[in-house]
């Protein structure tokens, strides 16, 4: 990783840690109050450098981590998360709230139909609604 960058554009570096997927979805969540720097609510463009704190919410999940190095490129997931260091409490809400959410799921049954009907299963719906 180049260590020749001083600071680099918040929503690069998300992109770039791979919190998001593209530079346009980091812009929304920042501009959406979903990503706060030193607990205050930024723009896209603020310059974030090493020892900056981050507070990341992303599909009900929360980040709070600490900025150790800037990447301008997209590297691999093993790279990328040498980029910031996670607080141990964070770490440890947001694996129980994955434990949950599954356990939620495997609990709740699902109501939806097992599959699509077919032609004839739609053909035997249609009779069924017409003669009502």
């Amino acid at each position: 990783m180049p260590a020749e960058l001083d600071s680099i554009r918040l929503d690069k570096w998300l992109w770039a840690a791979r919190f998001f997927k593209t530079r346009g979805l980091a812009q929304e969540a920042i501009a959406g109050g979903k990503v706060h720097v030193n607990e205050q609510r930024v723009k896209p463009g603020k310059e974030v450098k090493p020892g900056m704190r981050l507070s990341i919410t992303k599909d009900n999940l929360h980040w709070e981590l600490t900025i150790t190095a800037l990447s301008a490129q997209r590297r691999p997931a093993k790279d990328a998360v040498l980029l910031y260091e996670e607080d141990p409490e964070s770490h440890a809400k947001r694996q129980q709230q994955i434990i949950d959410e599954r356990e939620r799921r495997a609990l709740m049954p699902h109501n939806g139909p097992e599959h699509r009907p077919n032609k004839k299963e739609r053909r035997m719906i249609h009779r069924f609604k017409q003669d009502y």
